[in-house]
């Protein structure tokens, strides 16, 4: 958590001591005098075995990390260049002012981590998403640990030719996620937010439950009508509840307000959650709103509409499916949001024996390229077989 720190103490010196804390509050300093906060002294007089940094993505480039750590809102951690932090930029133990033996990096997307070359081959570990899926398969007998673990399905879409024409802009004449799904507000009001291209999004949204009709002459090239995520019935069971990523704060709104219009009765059976924005609240505060919204996740539907907030180090195991809505060129920022979606969700029925939910879980994509692109990334820096 951002602002929890739990420690464990014993008198009996022969037992561990083990500290949990966050980064910032570790890195911070005392407002008024400038050096270490007084209530961390003891973390920095100790020589510790050990020091682990979860979630090392986004601590690898220190000056990234300052960055981040320093904003009001995590919002806009995508938008920056992290392409530009070299070698020379990759994090240094001696930036942390805690000693210790030995440190042990953590990440489910360590892309420029390893690239940056500050981990010889001995020292890098992996075990990814392709090694879980395997073991699963694989395990004999019963009791299989990995039985939770959902399998996830990518979707690619490739939004019909009379609703993307708006939106094709580059030296590639390529289809822009930020510029269809960008929004105008009255100055300081974001929560006022409304489309650009409002007829063309209210077109995605009625093609999402398959009821745009221009689609069908795509329908006739392929020879079959492909799954929409809420018209599939093999999809709607799955997607009682998802995560919506998009461009910024003003888009998350903009979505908010045209998914309440008369129009949309369709998605008035979803509560729908706004999770950007300073109000929003900062870390975990900002999971709160989702929690409360999904009450009973069995009896409910929700939709959670982001554009930074929860893509990481967070766990919502009703999440079913995740959209990628907005352009994203980091690959930290893209499997880090996709595999929310990957968490187990187990329920206990009446004799105590525990049900599993999500069997498959799914990432739905826009940009065709883009998601290949990512997982050639994927495949050829974490898993090469």
């Amino acid at each position: 958590s951002r602002n929890t720190k739990l420690t464990y103490e014993t008198a009996d010196k022969s037992r561990p001591i083990v500290c949990f804390g966050s980064f910032q509050d570790y890195l911070g300093v005392n407002k008024e005098t400038g050096g270490i906060k007084a209530k961390n002294e003891w973390v920095h007089s100790t020589n510790w075995d050990l020091v682990i940094f979860d979630e090392y993505h986004f601590g690898a480039w220190k000056e990234n990390a300052k960055k981040l750590f320093e904003q009001e809102d995590e919002d806009s951690y995508d938008s920056e260049d992290m392409d530009k932090y070299d070698r020379g930029n990759a994090y240094d133990e001696t930036f942390l002012p805690i000693t210790t033996m030995y440190y042990l990096y953590l990440s489910g997307t360590p892309f420029r981590a390893l690239n940056s070359g500050e981990f010889i081959e001995d020292q890098i570990y992996n075990w990814t998403y392709s090694d879980e899926q395997r073991a699963k398969e694989n395990w004999q007998g019963d009791g299989n640990p990995y039985a939770a673990l959902p399998r996830m399905v990518m979707m690619t879409y490739r939004i019909p030719d009379s609703i993307r024409q708006i939106a094709m802009q580059g030296e590639y004449n390529e289809f822009d996620l930020n510029v269809f799904f960008g929004a105008d507000f009255p100055k300081g009001h974001p929560e006022q937010a409304q489309f650009k291209y409002k007829n063309e999004v209210q077109k995605w949204l009625d093609l999402m439950r398959g009821s745009y009709a221009p689609s069908t002459r795509d329908e006739l090239k392929l020879g079959e009508k492909p799954p929409m995520p809420f018209s599939d019935a093999r999809l709607l069971g799955v997607l009682q509840h998802t995560f919506w990523f998009l461009p910024n704060v003003a888009s998350c709104y903009a979505m908010y307000n045209l998914l309440a219009e008369r129009q949309n009765t369709f998605y008035h059976d979803y509560k729908v959650i706004v999770c950007a924005g300073t109000k929003a609240g900062i870390g975990l505060d900002a999971l709160y709103p989702v929690e409360q919204a999904m009450g009973d996740p069995l009896e409910t539907k929700t939709i959670t509409l982001s554009c930074g907030k929860l893509t990481t180090g967070v766990t919502v195991r009703p999440w079913g499916g995740v959209f990628m809505l907005r352009n994203l060129k980091s690959p930290e920022t893209y499997f880090q949001t996709a595999f929310r979606v990957q968490s187990p969700w187990t329920v206990k029925d009446e004799n105590g024996n525990s049900i599993i939910m999500k069997q498959d879980c799914y990432v739905f994509d826009f940009a065709l390229d883009r998601a290949l692109h990512q997982i050639a990334d994927y495949a050829c820096q974490l898993n090469t077989k």
